[in-house]
Parts: structure tokens; C-alpha cells; sequence
């Protein structure tokens, strides 16, 4: 079984987040992942929340907007974090979407290279180096920090496209894969990282949506509503992005299918209007 986390959703109000993590860690969540959307909750410091409530609980950041976020400011967030909490934390990072980095000014000439040149400089501030570094969209001059982490974080990308993903396989620790992806497209996704030239430690992150409904007509409906934005970002039929939605005894084997297709961690991402409860009925269908 793969290690098993939940999203805290953006749209929750922050002042749940200590309570919704610490009941995740009651109920023998291994990760919680917090969001970093423009205008919604800003990723450190609601992991710095859900990492002061509880004391085993992995929490991860999916993700901070490369061009949001210079990479000296995000390795210094992280690293104190990490010092904090060493061995807890897991630093995302992506290309953010287009239109709102361009909405605050922040679009890049090349997104590509600014994940890569982010990442890259991330890494080696982390591990206590002094960097330099002149690349097409990251400029830094004999940077380093004071208080390096002794467990550095791994840094993992929140990507897609075929480009990106063999980039997270050369530079990253790991690859967070969208929600509804079908296990034959995990399985291209991840040839594309391995492609990139990840190892067999290379991460695979993926998020999967959460809904525990019994009844099968009320399941259909819901499926068919709710998941029509993620059907028309991926391109195909809401009848094809995949999710655990139905009774919470076939959350596991949903889970196994994602496992068997190369998952190392699987995210639920719960909706509806009972979140925390969504989230602990299938931790409990899971043995946790």
C-alpha cells in the first residue's frame, strides 16, 4: 500500500487547518498537502500551521508558482521548516498558472527554465552551498544560507505536459500528478519522467479525488457535476477522469489500482461538504 495523504483544500477557511491536521494525524494519515493559489492561502505558512499541530504528520506544499516565489526566498521558507521539523516537510514547486503570473507581473520568458534554474538553486542553497548563478530567468550572487536544514527536504514539481515531466525527472525528487488521471496516463506520465532520467527514488505523487457516497444513483450524479472543470482541463469526458467516488468499501482497491500503476503516494483530495469526515472514513476503509 502506498503512503496515504489528504488535501486540505484552498477553499476551506485557514483557521481550520490546525484542527482539520491534527484529527488527520489521529486517524493515521501519513501526509497532509496544503495549496498555494493566488488569493487563496499562501502554501508556507499554512504548512507552518499544520506542521506546529501535529508531530508526525508529513506535510507537503502542492505547490508554490516558480515565478511567486524566488528561489533564495523558498529555500529559506523551507529551510527553516525543515529545521524545524526535520524530516517533515515536502518543498513543491511549479510552473503556477499562466494567467495569474501574469495578472501580478510575474510571467517568465521561459517556464521551463525557470523551474529547472529554481529548482537546481533551491537544492544547493539547502544543502548549505554558496550559489551563483546566471541563468535565463534566475540571477543570484554568492548566496547562501545561514541556517541550512540538517534533513534536507525533498523537492518535488506539481507538472504535466511531457517537457515538464521529463524536467522533473532530471532535476527533482519527485513528480506530483494531476487529479483524474486514468492509470494508462499515470503510467505515460511517468515514462516521461523516467525518460528525464528519474531513478527508482523518484517520488510518485498522485492526487486523487475523494467522495463517499453509497448510493449508486446519487454517486453517478455527483461525479457527472462535480468533476466536469477537471474533465475539461484534461481534455475528455467526465466519465474518464478517474475517482474514488462510490461506497468507502472500494476506496482501497481504487487506491491499489493507483499503486499498481506507480503511485508511492497517493493524495485524497475529499469535496462536498464534509471533508474531514470524507477524508476519515476512507483512512479507516484503509486500515489506518
Amino acid at each position: 500500500m502506498p503512503r496515504i495523504g489528504v488535501m486540505f483544500d484552498c477553499n476551506r477557511a485557514p483557521e481550520e487547518l490546525p484542527g482539520f491536521a491534527a484529527a488527520l494525524e489521529a486517524a493515521g494519515a501519513d501526509d497532509l498537502w496544503v495549496v498555494e493559489d493566488l488569493g487563496w492561502n499562501g502554501g508556507v505558512s499554512a504548512a507552518a500551521l499544520a506542521l506546529a499541530a501535529t508531530t508526525r504528520l508529513r506535510v507537503g506544499i502542492g505547490i508554490a508558482p516558480a515565478p511567486f516565489r524566488s528561489p533564495a526566498v523558498y529555500a529559506m521558507e523551507i529551510a527553516t521548516l525543515a529545521r524545524i521539523h526535520p524530516g517533515r516537510v515536502v518543498a513543491g514547486i511549479g510552473h503556477g498558472v499562466g494567467d495569474w503570473m501574469r495578472r501580478i507581473g510575474n510571467a517568465p520568458k521561459s517556464p521551463l527554465s525557470l523551474l529547472e534554474e529554481s529548482i537546481v538553486a533551491i537544492r544547493d542553497l539547502l544543502h548549505g552551498e554558496t550559489v551563483s548563478m546566471a541563468g535565463r530567468e534566475v540571477f543570484l550572487e554568492d548566496i547562501k544560507l545561514v541556517h541550512p536544514p540538517a534533513v534536507v527536504p525533498p523537492i518535488v514539481t506539481g507538472v504535466v505536459k511531457p517537457k515538464s515531466l521529463a524536467l522533473s525527472g532530471r532535476v527533482a525528487d519527485g513528480t506530483i500528478l494531476v487529479e483524474g488521471l486514468q492509470p494508462a496516463q499515470i503510467e505515460e506520465a511517468i515514462g516521461h519522467i523516467r525518460r528525464g532520467g528519474a531513478g527508482a527514488d523518484h517520488e510518485i505523487i498522485t492526487f486523487a479525488f475523494l467522495h463517499v457516497e453509497d448510493d449508486p444513483e446519487r454517486a453517478a450524479a455527483i461525479r457527472a457535476t462535480a468533476l466536469t472543470g477537471q474533465a475539461g482541463f484534461l481534455g475528455v469526458p467526465v466519465d474518464e477522469v478517474f475517482g474514488l467516488i462510490g461506497p468507502v468499501a472500494e476506496v482501497p482497491a481504487g487506491v491499489q489500482v493507483l499503486a499498481d500503476n506507480g503511485a508511492d503516494t497517493v493524495i485524497l483530495r475529499p469535496f462536498g461538504d464534509d471533508h474531514l469526515g470524507q477524508a476519515v472514513a476512507a483512512l479507516k476503509a484503509l486500515g489506518r
